[in-house]
């Protein structure tokens, strides 16, 4: 339960709508960069919670549009499936109320992730390994989003090692988020973490979110797509950096 200043309610619209730019320039990030800054400004379980509805709705619309949904899903289910049992349980963190824990777990994991997006060479997974690997990996990324709340460790990096085609890619993304967004819901509701105020704002934050989105499109027309997520990817590990330093120092 937090105050629903009109102080709070601008930084949340700016966040989702500057979330929202990130989505539309590289296809991803909404959910991290909202995390990384509502993070620092509220506790973790609300940020976790005003997330829930943009980033459905975006990510929904993102796995709908692809081409490949049935074939993605018969490939992945064991992974999905182990993001959502990872997930559920691992809101217990999120949802102890131990803010300083989830700050620095929240904080490293923006760190861990800017880092190797920066800087890591791009993997390759054999598909004989695929079997095994997929549920692993799914129940690490779920065990990440619950206590953090970001979708993307080690999700993203396992995806893109996969060896799909663009389109495909960006729809596997949108799957993964999709479900992680849902498992999140699940968790924290079935904690009883959700309050009135705090879905009234998420389903609100829709509406910037989608607007960044839209603006994030025109920008992508403007500058370097890569140049942009070099800049943002340096932002993120920063902010990262101190929130892990606020609550450890």
């Amino acid at each position: 339960m937090f105050d629903l200043s009109t102080p709070l309610l601008i930084a949340v619209a700016a966040t989702f709508f500057a979330a929202g730019i990130v989505k539309g320039v590289t296809g991803m990030g909404l959910p991290t960069v909202a995390m990384g800054v509502l993070g620092a400004i509220v506790s973790p379980l609300a940020a976790a919670s005003l997330l829930i509805i943009p980033s459905f709705v975006t990510n929904l619309w993102q796995l709908l549009a692809g081409p490949s949904l049935g074939p993605l899903i018969r490939r992945l289910w064991p992974m999905m499936l182990a993001i959502v049992v990872g997930t559920v349980l691992g809101t217990s963190l999120l949802a102890s109320g131990d803010t300083r824990l989830t700050s620095v777990a929240l904080g490293s994991a923006l760190v861990i992730y800017s880092a190797y997006t920066l800087f890591a060479r791009q993997l390759e997974v054999p598909k004989r390994l695929e079997a095994w690997l997929s549920p692993a990996i799914g129940a690490t990324t779920g065990a990440v989003t619950g206590g953090t709340g970001v979708f993307v460790i080690p999700a993203v990096p396992y995806l893109q090692a996969l060896g799909f085609e663009k389109d495909d890619l960006v729809q596997a993304l949108g799957l993964s988020f999709t479900i992680s967004t849902i498992a999140l819901a699940i968790g924290l509701g079935a904690r009883g973490s959700f309050q009135l105020d705090q879905i009234t704002l998420s389903a609100l934050a829709v509406v910037p979110a989608l607007a960044g989105m839209w603006a994030g499109q025109f920008v992508r027309r403007l500058i370097s797509p890569a140049a942009f997520r070099r800049g943002f990817l340096i932002c993120l590990m920063l902010l990262g950096l101190e929130m892990v330093l606020r609550h450890v120092l």
